[in-house]
This record gives structure tokens, C-alpha cells and sequence, in this order.
């Protein structure tokens, strides 16, 4: 089983970079490698679209209150309704995704699934907003096998200032 984790304010041609990146790293793996992700906009989305172009299949974790799906923040709702489209599976996984820790907590429930993590990562530490470097290390520190993914040209947003749209790195 293999994972993607990686930044979540990239701008959208990074996300086009990554999406064929990924593709061309799943073409790669072993036949019968399936994938496995969290419903989500960015990098979990091209992450789903490039595993189904490469076919692989594509397992998506879906938070939960209980047995019933959790409601998503709206950002994320078109990216988890297309990766329901493309799922070979759904799974439930009880965590509230308004919750920061709580999403990084389930981030690390997949990791810990997995024998290999794509990290779309362009080297920098946690920011206490971005737990990408947790997440390598997390999966560094149980042995897990760690494809860092930052396509040349690749570049992350910088948080706007207040009012305004963000900008580019």
C-alpha cells in the first residue's frame, strides 16, 4: 500500500507538476501496489487521480462521526465527491475534520498502513500550520519508505495578508 501526504497551499500548476509526477512514480511500482488516501482538495485529489491513471486501485478514507460519513469543510467537498468516483473502496475513519490535530492524527493512522509514502514536501520544517516534516519523520521513524515529490518548477503559496488573495512563494 502506498500514501501521498504533502503540503496544502500549493498553487494550482504545482498541483498539475505533482499530479504527473505521481502518475509517472505509481507507473513504476509493482503491479497489485494499491493506493490509499484521505478525502481532500490538492495534493490527496491529484494524488487519486494519478493512482487511477496508473491503475492502481485507489482506497479513500473518509472521516467519521460514528458510522455515518462526517461532513467535510466545503473546500473539500468537490475533491472528496470525485474521489469517491474514482475509489475502488471507502473507508470510515472517526475523526473530526475541523480539527487540525485531529486530521494529522488520521494522517498518521495512514502512514502507519503503508509501506512506502509519497511526500509532497519541498523540504521545509513544521510551521504549526503545515505537518508535512512531522508526517516524513513520522514515517521515517517507523521504518516506512519516504519518496519526497517536489517536481521542478514547483512552488507553495504564501499566506495572503489580511484581506487579500495569496500569493505565490
Amino acid at each position: 500500500m502506498i500514501a501521498v501526504v504533502g503540503h496544502k497551499d500549493l498553487s494550482s500548476s504545482t498541483l498539475e507538476l505533482v499530479e504527473a509526477e505521481l502518475r509517472v512514480r505509481l507507473e513504476r511500482l509493482a503491479q497489485g501496489t494499491a493506493a490509499l488516501v484521505r478525502a481532500g482538495a490538492g495534493v490527496p485529489l491529484a494524488f487519486g487521480r494519478a493512482a487511477r491513471e496508473a491503475g492502481r486501485k485507489l482506497t479513500v478514507l473518509l472521516p467519521a462521526q460514528g458510522v455515518v460519513p462526517a461532513v467535510l469543510p466545503q473546500h473539500d467537498r468537490p475533491a472528496a465527491g470525485e474521489l469517491l468516483v474514482l475509489a475502488e473502496h471507502v473507508r470510515l475513519l472517526a475523526f473530526d475534520p475541523a480539527d487540525r490535530n485531529a486530521c494529522v492524527s488520521a494522517d498518521e493512522r495512514l502512514v502507519k498502513e503503508c509501506r512506502t509514502v509519497f511526500a509532497v514536501w519541498d523540504g521545509s520544517p513544521s510551521d504549526g500550520r503545515d505537518a508535512t516534516a512531522h508526517l516524513v519523520a513520522f514515517a521515517r521513524s517507523r521504518g516506512i519508505g519516504v519518496e519526497v515529490v517536489w517536481p521542478e518548477g514547483a512552488a507553495r503559496l504564501r499566506p495572503a495578508p489580511r484581506g487579500g488573495a495569496a500569493l505565490r512563494a
